[in-house]
């Protein structure tokens, strides 16, 4: 890690182009020099109010409901201590390596502008672990996403205590043990130092952005797949026509259709069937993917604005403001924002699963596509697609379920002082098993496509596809009888994930989120 150049990060100024590095590789990280200022001004705020004896929120107060109960100067380090420990009671899988990334990268950037009143040498230490490749293990549930993500930020903060476990090159370790090798000193927590790190929404953010990174890419591949699939099917690419989405002027809708006359540009299949074609009209699955995908591009794009804001907030509490030396309490670490981001990208993630399930039905049913039933030869001998096709719809309907947006739920916690949650932490979550989901849907589009065009040989696809085409045939034969499918779709669903299906043709995508 160390042997790369370090992104500084430019605290409340990050862009989504280094967020979306931090999450694909172990990028070092730096903080500016000059950032060290407020933080410094902020820590020595708190300072200030412990030697006053004023009361503040979380600073010589108990949280929550304990708001009210004064704690004397000498158990203000036990207070924070005692806070995480408590606090930490996630459930369930670790988050993995590249959310964790997400998790420490923001949570170091909204620290360091200086308004949570935490000492430059904790930052420091998140900084060290980062860069030492000392990921928290962080349970994946327990957070309601409101007053911060408590429990996940809990565990998170455990690491630089060290306590409880971390993972080093993926391997589980107990922290003290870690960072002893990596020469780092544990934190004993200072006034207001444990709440800072505990509350904010970056779990919930670094979840959702998980998310948006693996809908970019299932999305790009749905498109170069329905494209792809046009051709199998002997499709017309009239509905592509600008004139047509113009007069509508969804953005979205524009510029997807723009994408679907690039790829199909040069198709000698469609040249094949300009004229003499007796259909009139293609399925909805062929003919409205501009409105249906652009549809999914606007909220993507949308769901991309929210996060980036929010991946470079401050959503701590109370707030410290040096320059006035006043503390003030407020509810920036509700995280509805988020909640609301992770929904549409739910909503984007289960239609481009199911336009391209579609798809699939369409392809293997013979007197729709005009090819051999279930795309294989000797159908009756052979099932070809039929099942993968059902494992296509079993995905898709699952994802109807989990779209269902998780911001109407609501349960009050903390005898009703936190009286109202956002459930954002959820709403995050469950974007990475439905992008998989659709990845594996694209995945079986992707290969039943393939196979529809390569059945019209020696007419060829256009000159991109083709492209994809031969990608797909260097790790997938064409099916030409039964064989045990099951690791087909995995390599195709890998291409998916790793955003190699639009590799050749990624240029055509550039700016269409609006970033």
């Amino acid at each position: 890690m160390t042997m790369k150049t370090p992104l500084t990060l430019q605290p409340g100024k990050m862009s989504l182009a280094e967020i979306r590095r931090i999450w694909a590789e172990a990028v070092p990280l730096a903080l500016p020099p000059a950032a060290y200022d407020a933080i410094n001004a902020s820590a020595a705020t708190v300072a200030r109010i412990v030697e006053r004896g004023d009361a503040a929120y979380g600073i010589n107060t108990g949280f929550g409901k304990l708001a009210k109960t004064r704690i004397p100067d000498e158990q203000l380090e036990l207070l924070q201590r005692n806070l995480i420990l408590s606090h930490s009671v996630g459930t369930g899988d670790l988050i993995d390596d590249a959310a964790v990334r997400l998790i420490l990268a923001m949570k170091i950037g909204s620290l360091a502008r200086g308004y949570s009143g935490i000492r430059a040498q904790v930052i420091d230490t998140l900084l060290a672990i980062y860069n030492a490749g000392i990921m928290p293990c962080i349970p994946v549930k327990g957070s309601v996403g409101a007053s911060g993500d408590l429990a996940p930020l809990s565990h998170m903060t455990l690491a630089i205590l060290g306590e409880g476990q971390v993972r080093v090159d993926g391997k589980l370790v107990e922290a003290k043990e870690a960072l002893a090798r990596a020469g780092i000193a544990p934190i004993v927590l200072a006034a207001k130092e444990g709440l800072a790190l505990i509350n904010g929404t970056q779990v919930s953010t670094a979840l959702t952005l998980n998310g948006l990174f693996l809908a970019e890419r299932v999305l790009e591949a749905a498109t170069v797949t329905g494209a792809l699939a046009v051709d199998a099917a002997r499709g017309s690419d009239a509905p592509f026509d600008p004139r047509v989405h113009e007069v509508r002027g969804q953005p979205g809708q524009i510029a997807t259709a723009k994408i679907y006359r690039q790829l199909l540009n040069g198709s000698a299949i469609r040249q094949s069937h300009l004229v003499n074609d007796e259909r009139v009209q293609d399925p909805y699955s062929l003919r409205c993917q501009p409105q249906v995908m652009g549809a999914c591009v606007d909220l993507i794009g949308n769901a991309a604005r929210t996060l980036l804001i929010e991946a470079n907030a401050v959503t701590d509490n109370p707030l410290i403001y040096a320059e006035h030396d006043e503390v003030i309490s407020g509810g920036n670490f509700h995280a509805e924002p988020v909640a609301f981001a992770a929904d549409t990208l739910a909503l984007a993630i289960a239609e481009i699963g199911a336009l391209s399930e579609r798809r699939i039905a369409l392809l293997i049913d013979s007197s729709l596509s005009g090819l051999p039933p279930f795309l294989v030869q000797s159908s009756g001998l052979n099932s070809g697609f039929m099942i993968a096709h059902v494992t296509a719809a079993a995905l898709a309907s699952e994802n109807k379920s989990l779209a269902h947006p998780a911001s109407v739920d609501s349960l009050p916690t903390s005898a009703n002082q936190e009286d109202h949650v956002s459930m954002a932490t959820f709403a995050g979550r469950r974007l990475h098993e439905m992008a998989h989901n659709t990845a594996t849907i694209v995945a079986i589009e992707l290969l039943a496509a393939a196979q529809g065009v390569d059945c019209h040989l020696p007419l060829t696809t256009s000159p991109l596809l083709d492209e994809v085409q031969q990608r797909l045939r260097q790790q997938v034969a064409f099916y030409d009888k039964d064989r045990f499918f099951a690791p087909d779709i995995e390599a195709a669903k890998q291409l998916v994930l790793q955003g190699a299906v639009s590799g050749s043709c990624h240029a055509l995508f550039a700016g269409l989120y609006g970033q």
